[in-house]
């Protein structure tokens, strides 16, 4: 196993956290990386009750505006390799898609029969720039943030697999930890993720001095400098 794979439980544990949470840990574990890494744009979200996802990703590059031209036998290839790949271990993973036509989402590749084979292949759903259909009939639990939500997969075909892919701001590359929720993802440095539960608790204590402090009936503007003061002396 990769030396800075996280194990199981710990991402058993970060799934207890929603994406915002995990982007304050991360904002104390590693803050040169405060202001990237993460989706800067909206994203449409399948079922916002659903957990948090996370996983290794497996990108994708992908085009609908206009068919492919490489012939019938050759992106039937392409899509079988693609296959191939997601299923590859490490798991669980998760899809990060890039939709590469200057109108993203024109033709969707995920919708009931793209869903289904994705998490019959160990996948936990998907973050792309483009679009997803069929909101009825998508695999039970397969979580999908998208651009936007559209009727038909026009042409929908792969381009690229495996390489550096960029999903509404975030760069994306193969086998990277991903974190998604109904807010939207991050990429977390795979070196950092033990570190984020212990993170996390610090963050929730120093969070607490201060939403405490807003309850109480007295609460003015020098019961909340006190604890913003008291609360950055919590270590």
């Amino acid at each position: 196993m990769d030396q800075d794979r996280p194990t199981e439980d710990t991402l058993e544990a970060l799934r207890r956290y929603d994406t915002p949470t995990i982007c304050n840990a991360l904002e104390l574990v590693v803050p040169e990386r405060r202001a990237t890494g993460f989706t800067t744009q909206p994203l449409v979200c399948v079922d916002p009750a659903l957990p948090p996802l996370v996983g290794f990703a497996r990108t994708a590059t992908i085009r609908a505006v206009e068919a492919s031209d490489s012939a019938p036998e050759e992106l039937r290839a392409k899509r079988a390799a693609y296959y191939e790949y997601v299923a590859a271990g490490p798991r669980p993973t998760i899809a990060l898609i890039q939709d590469l036509d200057p109108r993203p989402g024109f033709g969707a590749f995920w919708g009931e029969v793209n869903s289904n084979i994705h998490k019959g292949l160990g996948c936990l759903g998907a973050v792309t720039n483009g679009s997803f259909r069929d909101i009825d009939d998508l695999a039970a639990g397969f979580q999908i943030l998208g651009g936007i939500v559209g009727p038909s997969h026009a042409h929908v075909h792969i381009v690229d697999i495996g390489g550096q892919v960029n999903i509404c701001g975030m760069t994306v590359r193969d086998n990277d930890l991903v974190h998604a929720d109904r807010h939207g993802a991050v990429v977390i440095p795979q070196s950092a993720a033990a570190a984020l539960p212990d993170a996390v608790d610090l963050v929730a204590r120093r969070e607490k001095v201060i939403l405490d402090a807003c309850k109480d009936p007295d609460f003015d503007i020098e019961m909340l400098k006190r604890a913003m003061a008291q609360s950055t002396e919590i270590h």
